[in-house]
């Protein structure tokens, strides 16, 4: 396999994870790789929120037509963008190392979450930060902006936002930490499903998976699954306020979701055998519906 082409989305984010796959082919086979960089209609749209237009599929469609038409060997994803149902013909076939699964506050003039002024207008499109945000502080204006990293910034400015909300490990990604003016606990401020993580996706069938599969992080491919599997039991996604963070102790992972049910949103947690991830995940997920303590 002299030259492996990767199917990206085209944000700089997006091409930066994409170059951390192909260093690690480069270094782990001393393979080259190339990007087929990819528009999505979640790209296109950015006048509308992901939930009034299919959900987080439509970062991914595209990008798995130039799989099956053989114009990639894989696709490049953040997972918290992909679907829990995959189609018959593809693959995660790796998941590395996980990033900084954290979100995290960027606001005017540095100030802390606990400082910003009465009424402070923060920006963010997603449903789970929006309420878990209201529930920290109730006084805060929610403000809906999409966009990538560098466009979310231009608008906090463009906007007059008091601050932000980000992926850490978006930030990080891209040298811009130094941005960050506060990080959330990620047990009180639940991150996305699988945020800070990478997947590797191939059609079934593909010949040059093993380069890929060889990338996998178990540790992260146990917290991931888990966390999938819960969403995949509550069919969440977009248009739902959801959220889980997990971390393996010992031989055991811990697991806290969040969801809403009706009107209450409902958080519980979970221990149990890492390699019994997938159950914990959905044990989880019926914990939260029937309101077991």
């Amino acid at each position: 396999m002299n030259n492996l082409i990767i199917a990206t989305r085209k944000s700089k984010l997006a091409q930066v994870q994409t170059e951390i796959i192909m260093k690690r082919l480069r270094d782990n086979f001393d393979i080259d790789s190339e990007k087929l960089l990819v528009v999505t209609e979640g790209d296109r749209r950015l006048d509308v929120s992901l939930d009034k237009i299919g959900g987080k599929g439509l970062f991914v469609k595209e990008i798995e037509i130039a799989l099956l038409e053989e114009r990639a060997h894989c696709a490049v994803h953040s997972m918290k963008d992909v679907p829990f149902a995959l189609n018959d013909e593809f693959e995660i076939v790796s998941i590395p190392e996980r990033e900084d699964v954290r979100d995290a506050l960027i606001s005017k003039d540095n100030i802390s979450f606990k400082e910003l002024p009465k009424g402070a207008k923060i920006g963010t499109s997603s449903i789970r930060r929006a309420a878990q945000l209201k529930i920290l502080r109730n006084d805060l204006e929610i403000v809906p902006i999409r966009g990538n990293v560098q466009t979310r910034l231009e608008k906090m400015e463009t906007q007059n936002l008091d601050g932000i909300i980000l992926a850490a490990a978006g930030l990080k990604r891209l040298n811009q930490e130094k941005l960050i003016t506060e990080y959330f606990d990620p047990t009180e401020f639940l991150p996305a499903i699988a945020q800070g993580a990478l997947g590797i996706e191939t059609l079934k069938m593909s010949n040059a998976k093993k380069y890929f599969k060889a990338l996998d992080d178990k540790i992260s491919r146990l917290t991931v699954e888990a966390e999938r599997s819960f969403m995949k039991e509550l069919n969440g996604g977009c248009h739902s306020l959801i959220g889980a963070y997990s971390e393996i102790r010992g031989n055991d992972l811990y697991m806290i979701g969040t969801y809403q049910v009706g009107s209450k949103v409902i958080k519980k947690d979970i221990l149990g055998e890492k390699n019994n991830n997938i159950d914990l995940g959905k044990r989880l997920a019926n914990k939260i519906l029937k309101g077991e303590l």
